[in-house]
Protein backbone atom coordinates (compact mmCIF):
# COMPACT_ATOMS: atom_id res chain seq x y z
CA UNK A 1 0.00 0.00 0.00
CA UNK A 2 1.28 3.46 -0.87
CA UNK A 3 1.14 5.35 2.40
CA UNK A 4 2.62 8.34 4.12
CA UNK A 5 4.00 6.29 6.97
CA UNK A 6 5.95 3.19 6.00
CA UNK A 7 9.25 1.94 7.33
CA UNK A 8 10.76 2.27 3.87
CA UNK A 9 9.66 5.89 3.60
CA UNK A 10 12.89 7.39 4.91
CA UNK A 11 14.11 10.71 3.50
CA UNK A 12 17.48 10.79 1.79
CA UNK A 13 19.41 14.05 2.05
CA UNK A 14 22.72 15.34 0.73
CA UNK A 15 25.34 15.52 3.49
CA UNK A 16 27.82 18.42 3.27
CA UNK A 17 30.53 16.54 5.16
CA UNK A 18 30.46 13.31 3.15
CA UNK A 19 29.26 14.94 -0.09
CA UNK A 20 26.67 12.32 -0.86
CA UNK A 21 23.06 11.52 -0.10
CA UNK A 22 22.45 9.62 3.12
CA UNK A 23 19.28 8.13 4.56
CA UNK A 24 17.95 9.92 7.62
CA UNK A 25 17.29 7.70 10.62
CA UNK A 26 17.18 8.48 14.35
CA UNK A 27 20.48 7.29 15.79
CA UNK A 28 18.78 6.38 19.08
CA UNK A 29 16.10 4.42 17.23
CA UNK A 30 13.35 6.69 18.55
CA UNK A 31 13.67 10.43 17.89
CA UNK A 32 15.38 12.30 15.07
CA UNK A 33 17.26 15.09 16.86
CA UNK A 34 18.28 18.11 14.82
CA UNK A 35 19.61 21.61 15.39
CA UNK A 36 19.04 24.66 13.20
CA UNK A 37 21.02 27.87 13.46
CA UNK A 38 18.41 30.53 14.14
CA UNK A 39 18.34 34.29 13.63
CA UNK A 40 20.56 36.97 15.08
CA UNK A 41 17.89 39.32 16.41
CA UNK A 42 19.21 42.78 15.59
CA UNK A 43 16.75 43.56 12.78
CA UNK A 44 14.05 41.91 10.66
CA UNK A 45 14.93 38.61 8.99
CA UNK A 46 15.05 39.01 5.20
CA UNK A 47 13.75 36.62 2.55
CA UNK A 48 17.19 35.05 2.15
CA UNK A 49 17.15 34.09 5.84
CA UNK A 50 13.66 32.70 5.43
CA UNK A 51 14.64 30.54 2.49
CA UNK A 52 16.77 28.57 4.96
CA UNK A 53 14.10 28.55 7.68
CA UNK A 54 11.37 27.44 5.23
CA UNK A 55 13.50 24.58 3.89
CA UNK A 56 14.35 23.51 7.44
CA UNK A 57 10.63 23.52 8.19
CA UNK A 58 9.90 21.37 5.12
CA UNK A 59 12.59 18.93 6.23
CA UNK A 60 10.99 18.61 9.65
CA UNK A 61 7.57 18.05 8.08
CA UNK A 62 8.91 15.32 5.78
CA UNK A 63 10.66 13.64 8.72
CA UNK A 64 7.45 13.62 10.74
CA UNK A 65 5.18 12.63 7.85
CA UNK A 66 7.52 9.73 7.08
CA UNK A 67 6.73 8.33 10.51
CA UNK A 68 9.61 9.54 12.67
CA UNK A 69 9.36 11.48 15.89
CA UNK A 70 11.41 14.68 15.76
CA UNK A 71 13.14 16.92 18.26
CA UNK A 72 13.79 20.29 16.65
CA UNK A 73 16.04 22.87 18.33
CA UNK A 74 16.51 26.35 16.82
CA UNK A 75 18.45 28.99 18.72
CA UNK A 76 18.09 32.74 19.11
CA UNK A 77 21.34 34.71 18.95
CA UNK A 78 20.67 37.61 21.32
CA UNK A 79 24.23 38.57 22.16
CA UNK A 80 27.04 39.25 19.67
CA UNK A 81 28.83 42.21 18.15
CA UNK A 82 25.79 43.34 16.13
CA UNK A 83 23.17 43.10 18.87
CA UNK A 84 25.40 44.95 21.33
CA UNK A 85 26.41 47.60 18.79
CA UNK A 86 22.85 48.36 17.66
CA UNK A 87 21.24 48.23 21.10
CA UNK A 88 23.84 50.72 22.34
CA UNK A 89 23.16 52.97 19.35
CA UNK A 90 19.42 52.97 20.14
CA UNK A 91 19.97 53.57 23.84
CA UNK A 92 18.20 50.36 24.82
CA UNK A 93 19.17 47.48 27.02
CA UNK A 94 20.24 44.37 25.17
CA UNK A 95 17.14 42.55 26.43
CA UNK A 96 14.72 45.28 25.30
CA UNK A 97 16.36 45.50 21.90
CA UNK A 98 16.57 41.78 21.13
CA UNK A 99 13.11 41.00 22.53
CA UNK A 100 11.55 43.36 20.01
CA UNK A 101 13.25 41.68 17.06
CA UNK A 102 12.61 38.21 18.46
CA UNK A 103 8.88 38.94 18.54
CA UNK A 104 9.05 40.26 14.97
CA UNK A 105 10.79 37.06 13.88
CA UNK A 106 8.16 34.90 15.58
CA UNK A 107 5.35 36.83 13.89
CA UNK A 108 6.95 36.35 10.47
CA UNK A 109 7.36 32.63 11.22
CA UNK A 110 3.66 32.31 12.06
CA UNK A 111 2.67 34.04 8.84
CA UNK A 112 4.96 31.75 6.84
CA UNK A 113 3.42 28.69 8.53
CA UNK A 114 6.63 27.51 10.16
CA UNK A 115 6.19 24.87 12.84
CA UNK A 116 7.46 26.09 16.19
CA UNK A 117 10.70 24.38 17.23
CA UNK A 118 10.35 22.07 20.18
CA UNK A 119 13.07 24.07 21.98
CA UNK A 120 14.22 27.62 21.20
CA UNK A 121 17.13 28.47 23.51
CA UNK A 122 18.71 31.92 23.65
CA UNK A 123 22.43 32.57 23.79
CA UNK A 124 22.12 34.88 26.81
CA UNK A 125 20.25 32.27 28.83
CA UNK A 126 23.01 29.75 28.21
CA UNK A 127 26.11 31.74 29.03
CA UNK A 128 26.87 29.43 32.03
CA UNK A 129 26.84 26.45 29.64
CA UNK A 130 29.27 28.25 27.35
CA UNK A 131 31.60 29.09 30.24
CA UNK A 132 31.64 25.40 31.20
CA UNK A 133 32.64 24.42 27.67
CA UNK A 134 35.43 27.02 27.62
CA UNK A 135 36.80 25.58 30.86
CA UNK A 136 36.85 22.11 29.28
CA UNK A 137 38.73 23.44 26.25
CA UNK A 138 41.21 25.31 28.41
CA UNK A 139 41.88 22.21 30.50
CA UNK A 140 42.45 20.02 27.44
CA UNK A 141 44.85 22.46 25.79
CA UNK A 142 42.57 23.51 22.94
CA UNK A 143 42.20 27.07 24.21
CA UNK A 144 44.42 29.77 25.65
CA UNK A 145 44.20 33.30 27.04
CA UNK A 146 45.58 36.00 24.80
CA UNK A 147 47.40 39.17 25.78
CA UNK A 148 44.09 41.03 25.53
CA UNK A 149 42.64 38.72 28.25
CA UNK A 150 40.23 37.07 25.75
CA UNK A 151 40.14 33.28 25.41
CA UNK A 152 40.90 31.84 21.99
CA UNK A 153 40.47 28.45 20.38
CA UNK A 154 43.77 27.07 19.12
CA UNK A 155 42.86 25.95 15.60
CA UNK A 156 46.04 23.95 14.98
CA UNK A 157 45.28 21.85 18.07
CA UNK A 158 42.42 20.20 16.19
CA UNK A 159 43.83 18.21 13.23
CA UNK A 160 40.37 17.65 11.70
CA UNK A 161 39.76 21.38 11.33
CA UNK A 162 38.46 22.07 7.82
CA UNK A 163 36.79 18.70 7.27
CA UNK A 164 33.28 20.13 6.80
CA UNK A 165 34.20 22.86 4.32
CA UNK A 166 36.94 20.63 2.82
CA UNK A 167 39.77 23.10 3.32
CA UNK A 168 43.08 21.66 2.24
CA UNK A 169 46.11 21.30 4.48
CA UNK A 170 47.93 24.21 2.85
CA UNK A 171 45.10 26.62 3.68
CA UNK A 172 45.01 25.46 7.30
CA UNK A 173 48.77 25.84 7.68
CA UNK A 174 48.59 29.37 6.28
CA UNK A 175 45.76 30.20 8.62
CA UNK A 176 47.47 28.86 11.70
CA UNK A 177 50.17 31.50 11.38
CA UNK A 178 47.68 34.35 11.51
CA UNK A 179 46.95 36.29 14.67
CA UNK A 180 43.93 35.50 16.83
CA UNK A 181 40.70 37.26 15.88
CA UNK A 182 38.03 38.31 18.36
CA UNK A 183 35.52 39.75 15.87
CA UNK A 184 32.21 37.99 15.31
CA UNK A 185 32.15 39.41 11.78
CA UNK A 186 35.59 38.55 10.44
CA UNK A 187 36.15 37.54 6.84
CA UNK A 188 35.04 34.02 5.92
CA UNK A 189 38.44 33.15 4.43
CA UNK A 190 40.24 33.87 7.70
CA UNK A 191 41.60 30.84 9.53
CA UNK A 192 42.81 32.76 12.54
CA UNK A 193 42.28 31.37 16.03
CA UNK A 194 38.85 32.54 17.07
CA UNK A 195 37.44 33.98 20.28
CA UNK A 196 35.65 31.76 22.77
CA UNK A 197 35.46 34.48 25.43
CA UNK A 198 35.75 38.17 24.58
CA UNK A 199 37.21 40.33 27.33
CA UNK A 200 35.10 43.30 28.36
CA UNK A 201 35.58 46.47 26.30
CA UNK A 202 34.27 49.99 27.00
CA UNK A 203 32.02 49.86 23.91
CA UNK A 204 30.22 46.81 25.35
CA UNK A 205 28.57 49.00 27.98
CA UNK A 206 26.78 46.91 30.59
CA UNK A 207 26.78 43.81 28.43
CA UNK A 208 29.26 41.61 30.26
CA UNK A 209 29.33 38.58 32.54
CA UNK A 210 31.76 37.26 35.13
CA UNK A 211 34.03 34.29 34.49
CA UNK A 212 37.24 32.74 35.80
CA UNK A 213 39.10 34.69 33.09
CA UNK A 214 37.58 38.06 33.90
CA UNK A 215 34.52 39.97 32.79
CA UNK A 216 33.34 39.61 29.21
CA UNK A 217 31.00 37.57 27.04
CA UNK A 218 31.16 34.48 24.83
CA UNK A 219 32.21 34.61 21.19
CA UNK A 220 29.46 34.04 18.63
CA UNK A 221 30.51 30.55 17.52
CA UNK A 222 30.33 29.00 20.98
CA UNK A 223 26.61 29.28 21.70
CA UNK A 224 25.46 26.62 19.21
CA UNK A 225 28.02 24.11 20.49
CA UNK A 226 26.89 24.58 24.08
CA UNK A 227 23.17 24.58 23.38
CA UNK A 228 23.12 21.65 20.96
CA UNK A 229 25.04 19.60 23.52
CA UNK A 230 22.64 20.63 26.28
CA UNK A 231 19.46 19.69 24.43
CA UNK A 232 20.49 17.05 21.90
CA UNK A 233 23.59 15.41 23.34
CA UNK A 234 26.51 14.12 21.29
CA UNK A 235 26.34 13.00 18.66
CA UNK A 236 22.95 14.20 17.46
CA UNK A 237 21.41 13.46 14.08
CA UNK A 238 21.54 16.62 11.94
CA UNK A 239 22.74 20.21 11.97
CA UNK A 240 21.40 22.78 9.53
CA UNK A 241 21.99 26.32 8.33
CA UNK A 242 22.63 28.45 5.27
CA UNK A 243 25.69 27.63 3.17
CA UNK A 244 27.25 30.91 4.34
CA UNK A 245 27.53 29.36 7.83
CA UNK A 246 29.46 26.31 6.65
CA UNK A 247 32.72 28.21 7.15
CA UNK A 248 33.73 29.44 9.59
CA UNK A 249 30.73 29.10 11.92
CA UNK A 250 29.96 25.40 11.55
CA UNK A 251 33.62 24.51 11.16
CA UNK A 252 34.29 26.23 14.47
CA UNK A 253 31.32 24.49 16.09
CA UNK A 254 32.76 21.11 15.14
CA UNK A 255 36.19 22.03 16.50
CA UNK A 256 34.78 23.26 19.83
CA UNK A 257 32.26 20.48 20.33
CA UNK A 258 34.42 17.54 19.36
CA UNK A 259 37.43 18.81 21.30
CA UNK A 260 35.28 19.34 24.40
CA UNK A 261 33.39 16.04 24.31
CA UNK A 262 35.74 13.69 22.47
CA UNK A 263 32.75 12.64 20.36
CA UNK A 264 31.46 13.39 16.89
CA UNK A 265 29.23 16.47 17.01
CA UNK A 266 26.52 15.22 14.64
CA UNK A 267 25.93 12.66 11.93
CA UNK A 268 24.59 14.85 9.12
CA UNK A 269 25.14 18.42 7.87
CA UNK A 270 22.39 20.09 5.80
CA UNK A 271 23.04 23.45 4.11
CA UNK A 272 20.80 25.57 1.88
CA UNK A 273 22.24 27.63 -0.96
CA UNK A 274 21.99 31.40 -1.40
CA UNK A 275 19.00 33.40 -2.53
CA UNK A 276 19.79 36.13 -5.06
CA UNK A 277 17.59 39.02 -6.14
CA UNK A 278 17.51 39.73 -9.87
CA UNK A 279 20.68 37.67 -10.18
CA UNK A 280 22.66 39.65 -7.61
CA UNK A 281 23.50 39.39 -3.95
CA UNK A 282 20.82 40.87 -1.71
CA UNK A 283 21.98 43.90 0.25
CA UNK A 284 20.61 47.15 1.62
CA UNK A 285 23.13 49.18 -0.37
CA UNK A 286 21.95 47.58 -3.63
CA UNK A 287 18.36 48.43 -2.66
CA UNK A 288 17.25 44.84 -3.23
CA UNK A 289 16.85 43.87 0.42
CA UNK A 290 13.36 42.49 1.05
CA UNK A 291 11.57 41.47 4.23
CA UNK A 292 8.17 39.81 4.52
CA UNK A 293 6.69 43.15 5.54
CA UNK A 294 8.07 44.77 2.38
CA UNK A 295 6.33 42.16 0.24
CA UNK A 296 3.08 42.37 2.17
CA UNK A 297 3.06 46.12 1.63
CA UNK A 298 3.48 45.42 -2.09
CA UNK A 299 0.29 43.33 -1.98
CA UNK A 300 1.60 39.78 -1.62
CA UNK A 301 0.94 37.17 1.03
CA UNK A 302 3.28 35.13 3.19
CA UNK A 303 1.97 31.94 1.58
CA UNK A 304 2.99 33.27 -1.83
CA UNK A 305 6.47 34.00 -0.52
CA UNK A 306 6.70 30.51 1.00
CA UNK A 307 5.72 28.94 -2.32
CA UNK A 308 8.34 31.02 -4.14
CA UNK A 309 11.03 30.04 -1.62
CA UNK A 310 10.18 26.35 -2.12
CA UNK A 311 10.13 26.58 -5.92
CA UNK A 312 13.85 25.83 -6.40
CA UNK A 313 15.96 22.97 -5.07
CA UNK A 314 17.71 23.87 -1.84
CA UNK A 315 21.14 23.04 -3.30
CA UNK A 316 20.62 25.41 -6.23
CA UNK A 317 20.68 29.21 -5.99
CA UNK A 318 17.18 30.70 -6.02
CA UNK A 319 16.87 33.88 -8.07
CA UNK A 320 14.05 35.98 -6.70
CA UNK A 321 12.85 38.09 -9.63
CA UNK A 322 11.63 41.40 -8.24
CA UNK A 323 12.27 43.97 -11.00
CA UNK A 324 12.16 44.21 -14.78
CA UNK A 325 15.05 45.41 -16.94
CA UNK A 326 13.98 49.02 -16.43
CA UNK A 327 14.14 48.67 -12.65
CA UNK A 328 10.38 48.63 -12.12
CA UNK A 329 9.25 46.36 -9.30
CA UNK A 330 7.27 43.54 -10.92
CA UNK A 331 7.79 40.68 -8.42
CA UNK A 332 7.59 38.07 -11.15
CA UNK A 333 8.48 35.29 -8.70
CA UNK A 334 5.53 36.14 -6.47
CA UNK A 335 3.08 36.51 -9.35
CA UNK A 336 4.03 33.02 -10.51
CA UNK A 337 3.55 31.72 -6.97
CA UNK A 338 0.19 33.47 -6.78
CA UNK A 339 -1.03 31.80 -9.98
CA UNK A 340 0.19 28.38 -8.86
CA UNK A 341 -1.51 28.68 -5.46
CA UNK A 342 -4.77 29.70 -7.10
CA UNK A 343 -4.61 26.62 -9.34
CA UNK A 344 -3.93 24.41 -6.34
CA UNK A 345 -6.79 26.00 -4.42
CA UNK A 346 -9.27 25.37 -7.23
CA UNK A 347 -8.12 21.78 -7.60
CA UNK A 348 -8.34 21.21 -3.84
CA UNK A 349 -11.85 22.64 -3.77
CA UNK A 350 -12.97 20.37 -6.60
CA UNK A 351 -11.61 17.29 -4.81
CA UNK A 352 -13.04 18.44 -1.48
CA UNK A 353 -16.52 18.83 -2.95
CA UNK A 354 -16.27 15.46 -4.67
CA UNK A 355 -15.19 13.90 -1.38
CA UNK A 356 -18.05 15.53 0.52
CA UNK A 357 -15.67 17.26 2.94
CA UNK A 358 -15.95 20.77 4.35
CA UNK A 359 -12.74 21.38 6.30
CA UNK A 360 -9.12 20.49 5.43
CA UNK A 361 -7.40 17.89 7.61
CA UNK A 362 -5.08 19.13 10.32
CA UNK A 363 -1.35 18.49 10.20
CA UNK A 364 -1.60 16.29 13.29
CA UNK A 365 -4.40 14.20 11.81
CA UNK A 366 -2.23 13.50 8.77
CA UNK A 367 0.57 12.32 11.06
CA UNK A 368 -1.81 9.97 12.85
CA UNK A 369 -3.06 8.00 9.85
CA UNK A 370 -1.81 6.08 6.84
CA UNK A 371 -3.07 7.44 3.54
CA UNK A 372 -2.76 5.79 0.16
CA UNK A 373 -1.08 8.37 -2.03
CA UNK A 374 -2.01 6.93 -5.41
CA UNK A 375 -1.24 9.47 -8.15
CA UNK A 376 0.50 11.69 -5.59
CA UNK A 377 3.09 9.04 -4.68
CA UNK A 378 5.70 10.46 -7.15
CA UNK A 379 5.33 13.89 -5.53
CA UNK A 380 5.95 12.38 -2.09
CA UNK A 381 8.93 10.43 -3.38
CA UNK A 382 10.39 13.69 -4.73
CA UNK A 383 10.34 15.10 -1.18
CA UNK A 384 11.99 11.94 0.14
CA UNK A 385 14.68 12.24 -2.55
CA UNK A 386 16.95 15.02 -1.29
CA UNK A 387 14.01 17.31 -0.51
CA UNK A 388 13.34 17.99 -4.20
CA UNK A 389 10.63 20.61 -3.76
CA UNK A 390 10.40 21.80 -7.40
CA UNK A 391 10.03 18.21 -8.62
CA UNK A 392 7.39 17.64 -5.95
CA UNK A 393 5.41 20.67 -7.11
CA UNK A 394 5.59 19.61 -10.74
CA UNK A 395 4.44 16.08 -9.96
CA UNK A 396 1.63 17.41 -7.80
CA UNK A 397 0.20 19.33 -10.73
CA UNK A 398 0.61 16.24 -12.91
CA UNK A 399 -1.32 14.16 -10.37
CA UNK A 400 -4.12 16.71 -10.28
CA UNK A 401 -4.76 16.20 -14.01
CA UNK A 402 -5.66 12.56 -13.48
CA UNK A 403 -9.18 11.27 -12.93
CA UNK A 404 -9.51 10.08 -9.34
CA UNK A 405 -11.84 7.14 -8.75
CA UNK A 406 -11.62 7.67 -4.98
CA UNK A 407 -11.87 11.46 -4.54
CA UNK A 408 -11.67 11.44 -0.74
CA UNK A 409 -8.44 9.48 -0.78
CA UNK A 410 -7.04 11.74 -3.50
CA UNK A 411 -8.05 14.79 -1.47
CA UNK A 412 -6.24 13.45 1.60
CA UNK A 413 -3.21 12.52 -0.50
CA UNK A 414 -3.05 16.05 -1.88
CA UNK A 415 -3.10 17.37 1.66
CA UNK A 416 -0.19 15.12 2.61
CA UNK A 417 1.87 16.86 -0.09
CA UNK A 418 0.62 20.31 0.93
CA UNK A 419 1.44 19.51 4.56
CA UNK A 420 4.93 18.36 3.60
CA UNK A 421 5.54 21.63 1.78
CA UNK A 422 3.77 23.65 4.47
CA UNK A 423 1.64 25.33 1.82
CA UNK A 424 -1.45 27.27 2.90
CA UNK A 425 -3.97 27.68 0.10
CA UNK A 426 -6.00 30.83 -0.57
CA UNK A 427 -9.73 30.46 0.00
CA UNK A 428 -11.48 29.77 -3.29
CA UNK A 429 -15.19 30.00 -3.89
CA UNK A 430 -16.75 27.15 -5.81
CA UNK A 431 -17.13 27.84 -9.55
CA UNK A 432 -19.08 25.34 -11.62
CA UNK A 433 -17.66 25.19 -15.13
CA UNK A 434 -20.29 23.86 -17.55
CA UNK A 435 -19.31 20.59 -19.21
CA UNK A 436 -19.46 22.11 -22.71
CA UNK A 437 -17.17 24.96 -21.65
CA UNK A 438 -14.68 22.57 -20.09
CA UNK A 439 -14.76 20.41 -23.22
CA UNK A 440 -14.19 23.39 -25.49
CA UNK A 441 -11.31 24.56 -23.27
CA UNK A 442 -9.72 21.12 -23.54
CA UNK A 443 -10.02 21.23 -27.34
CA UNK A 444 -8.36 24.64 -27.32
CA UNK A 445 -5.51 23.27 -25.16
CA UNK A 446 -5.07 20.27 -27.46
CA UNK A 447 -4.96 22.59 -30.49
CA UNK A 448 -2.34 24.72 -28.81
CA UNK A 449 -0.20 21.67 -28.01
CA UNK A 450 -0.49 20.63 -31.67
CA UNK A 451 0.58 24.19 -32.64
CA UNK A 452 -2.69 24.73 -34.49
CA UNK A 453 -2.69 28.37 -33.52
CA UNK A 454 -5.65 29.36 -35.68
CA UNK A 455 -7.94 26.77 -34.10
CA UNK A 456 -6.65 27.59 -30.61
CA UNK A 457 -7.32 31.30 -31.08
CA UNK A 458 -10.79 30.67 -32.49
CA UNK A 459 -11.75 28.48 -29.54
CA UNK A 460 -10.34 31.03 -27.11
CA UNK A 461 -12.50 33.74 -28.69
CA UNK A 462 -15.59 31.51 -28.48
CA UNK A 463 -14.94 30.91 -24.80
CA UNK A 464 -14.47 34.63 -24.19
CA UNK A 465 -17.78 35.39 -25.88
CA UNK A 466 -19.39 32.86 -23.54
CA UNK A 467 -17.87 34.69 -20.54
CA UNK A 468 -14.95 32.35 -19.80
CA UNK A 469 -11.21 32.98 -19.72
CA UNK A 470 -8.39 30.47 -20.17
CA UNK A 471 -5.35 30.80 -17.93
CA UNK A 472 -2.47 28.77 -19.34
CA UNK A 473 0.38 27.39 -17.30
CA UNK A 474 3.40 25.29 -18.17
CA UNK A 475 1.63 21.97 -17.74
CA UNK A 476 -2.07 22.73 -17.99
CA UNK A 477 -4.80 25.33 -17.98
CA UNK A 478 -7.61 26.76 -15.86
CA UNK A 479 -11.04 27.94 -16.88
CA UNK A 480 -12.27 30.93 -14.89
CA UNK A 481 -15.18 33.31 -15.37
CA UNK A 482 -14.37 36.71 -16.81
CA UNK A 483 -14.87 39.33 -14.10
Amino acid sequence: MNATRMKSDRPRLFDTLHRKELELNPSDGETFRFYCCGPTVYGPAHIGNFRTFVLQDILRRVIELSGMKAKHVRNITDVDDKTIRDSQAEGKTLTEFTQHWTERFHEDCRKLNLLEPHIEPSAVDHIPHQITMIAQLMESGHAYQGSDKSIYYKVDSFPAYGKLSHLDEREIQLGSSQSANDSDEYEKDSLADFALWKARKPEDGDNYWDSAWGQGRPGWHLECSAMSLEYLGAPFDLHSGGIDLCFPHHENEIAQSEAATGKEMCHHWFHTTHLTVNGGKMSKTARNFYTLTDLEEAGFSASELRYALASAHYRQPLNFVAKDKLGNETFESLHSAQQALNRLARAELELRNAAGETEPPTYQSLLDQEIELGAFQPAWEALLSDLNTPDCLGKTFTALKEKHSAPKNAWLALHVILAGLGITLPVEESVDVPAEIQEKAQKRWDAKQAKDWAAADALRDELAEAGWQIKDAKDGFEVVPID
